[in-house]
């Protein structure tokens, strides 16, 4: 299995790379394990609920919440974990957590992309707003039930989710890899 924690967060032709952990349709969120090599269970999503789009993280990045930054393929197809998926960043969710009832606040956004060569979306602005509402309303529910409070401060287009993927990639690097 490949090494997804050291994997750039772009290849060679400027493209964000998202490695796979939920593929669209999964009922579970999968989480890899750089320690492990290997793609962990994490936990069943709530009844009824399921991965909607591809899911999964952008390499060699680091976030507020010490993880790499997490991302979301929009795709009519899943593939499956481990899959990366040249992407262009289309846009940003702008995400408030909080783990547990009284942990400090902190920003864990997700990055929404499309597979380069997918010319259906340009920029979030593209997506219908029920899309939007919609990508909304999953995040909260999937962290509903893993005693997570989330609250959706926004949307910015394709340039604010290159810049944070750029500010992930130069944490990754000022924190270290682990």
């Amino acid at each position: 299995m490949a090494d997804f924690i050291n994997l750039p967060c772009h290849d060679e032709d400027g493209n964000a790379l998202v490695v796979v952990e939920a593929p669209r349709g999964s009922l579970v969120k999968l989480k890899y394990d750089p320690q492990k090599n290997v793609f962990m269970f994490d936990r069943a999503l709530i009844l009824g609920v399921t991965y909607p789009y591809d899911w999964g993280f952008i390499p060699s990045t680091k976030g507020e919440d010490g993880d790499p930054l997490d991302a979301m393929v929009l795709f009519d197809a899943p593939t499956w974990p481990g899959v990366v998926i040249p992407s262009a960043p289309i846009g940003i969710v702008r995400v408030q957590q909080r783990d547990g009832k009284k942990g400090p606040p902190f920003r864990n956004d997700r990055v929404i992309a499309v597979p380069v060569d997918d010319p259906r979306y340009e920029d979030v602005s593209d997506l219908p707003k029920r899309v939007r509402k919609e990508l909304e309303e999953f995040f909260i529910a999937v962290s509903r039930m893993a005693d997570k409070q989330v609250t959706i401060q926004g949307w910015d287009g394709g340039k604010a989710a290159r810049r944070a993927i750029r500010q992930a990639a130069e944490q990754y690097i000022r924190r270290g890899a682990a």
